[in-house]
């Protein structure tokens, strides 16, 4: 498999030195900082969607004598996303430099407490100039170091920013879905702007008395994995379960697969999948010929949140050898059920994990509308076809659990339903 080329623009080590107040009493021989308010600045790069991170204050250089207007920042400097760029917009941006435009606010993120607009006040702004010359094959630094914000009126010296901005080569696997996972598609790999190779099939199943067919005997019967069900028969009307996908190489082999283990369930009341007790997925791989032996890769949680807009909530975490209560959590989210939105692991250093970096990446369309999830795969997290496939049961499931989320009030469409359910054709 070739991959396509990416390439990841980083901020990071954000640290904000601002002036000091000569008309203020000093508390240790020096000035002091004339805002107590939080600072944070906003990532701007032409047809991307801002960024925002937090400002941390480094000590200034009169309120601390030991420290220098070059003295990297303090411990707590922060990172922002960052952006990504992909083929496309590596071909737009090539060829001539362009900005980054970095905008320091004092006040809070957001701009609004209590329905109340937050008086946020800009500090200034600084430019970055980025070339992408050679950065599809090194990592290459633009900046590194304090910048001027510009003085602004009335204040004798400027407040100054410090961070750094580079570029790593990202290049990913490309990944669609032919169709609805639930229409048991082929999945094709994206190569070039045309190029469209089959690389595995998707088998969508579901089956309400298979309970536990795909999971190992110890994983059965561990808490938060297999729910027993108190009152089942009353309530198969009001479950979703026993669904599964199995991912297929070329030659009709299953590679990988993603089952529901725990029953997506409305909370007592109401019509929803709550927090307090989601529906899960295992991810498995293979280990032997049948399915049942197969061992659990990773786990993905998902609900239905509330608030002014309808939420779908999920978290995913690694399965660890230590047993399915020991698993390490990469990704927490909630995207939007009506517009959809992107289910991503990009996982920053500062986490204990055993991946790093970014993992992968798959859309999910809104809930009623047509979705052929698009993937992505970072390079470094694929040695053999059957890893690719564990990333494409995991965009199964997060898509299938737009649907396993619907309200309950509502039909879902007839391959998702069992015989003695209502839905829609």
């Amino acid at each position: 498999m070739d991959p396509c080329p990416f390439v990841r623009l980083i901020v990071e080590s954000l640290s904000l030195k601002l002036p000091v107040d000569p008309s203020k009493p000093a508390v240790a021989g020096g000035g002091v900082h004339p805002s107590a308010t939080p600072c944070f600045c906003k990532l701007r790069l032409k047809n991307f969607p801002p960024q925002t991170a937090l400002l941390p204050l480094s000590p200034s250089a009169a309120a601390a004598s030991a420290s220098s207007a070059d003295d990297p920042p303090s411990d707590t400097a922060t990172s922002a996303p960052g952006f990504h760029l992909d083929p496309a917009a590596l071909r737009r941006l090539s060829g001539k430099p362009f900005a980054l435009r970095v905008s320091v606010y004092s006040g809070r993120m957001g701009g609004r407490t209590c329905g109340v607009s937050g008086g946020k006040k800009l500090l200034g702004r600084v430019l970055v100039s980025v070339g992408l010359d050679g950065a599809q094959a090194r990592p290459v630094v633009f900046q590194s170091g304090w910048l001027k914000l510009g003085p602004a009126p009335g204040k004798p010296a400027p407040a100054r920013l410090h961070l750094v901005v580079r570029s790593e080569p990202d290049p990913r696997f490309l990944f669609q879905f032919g169709g609805e996972p639930e229409l048991s598609p082929v999945v094709y790999q994206i190569q070039g702007s045309n190029i469209r190779q089959p690389v595995f099939s998707c088998k969508f199943s579901a089956d309400r008395n298979c309970r536990s067919r795909s999971l190992p005997s110890d994983f059965t019967n561990t808490r938060g994995w297999m729910r027993t069900l108190s009152g089942e028969r009353e309530r198969q009307s009001r479950e979703r379960k026993g669904w599964m996908v199995t991912i297929h190489d070329l030659s009709g082999s299953p590679v990988a697969a993603a089952s529901m283990v725990t029953p997506f369930v409305p909370s007592p009341g109401s019509d929803r999948v709550s927090r307090s007790n989601p529906g899960a997925w295992l991810i498995l791989r293979p280990n032997g010929y049948s399915v049942s032996s197969w061992k659990p890769w990773g786990r993905l949680e998902a609900w239905r949140e509330r608030g002014p807009t309808d939420g779908l909530g999920y978290k995913f975490e690694l399965v660890t050898e230590d047993g399915p209560t020991r698993g390490i959590p990469i990704a927490e989210a909630t995207m939007s059920v009506k517009r959809g939105g992107q289910f991503s692991i990009d996982v920053g250093s500062s986490l204990k994990s055993p991946v790093k970096g970014f993992v992968m990446a798959s859309t999910v369309d809104g809930e009623g509308k047509t979705s052929k999830p698009a993937v992505q795969v970072g390079v470094q997290h694929v040695t053999c076809m059957p890893d690719a496939a564990l990333f494409i049961a995991l965009s199964a499931a997060i898509d299938l659990s737009m649907d396993a989320c619907q309200l309950f009030s509502r039909k879902l469409r007839k391959e998702l339903c069992h015989d003695d359910q209502d839905c829609y054709t």
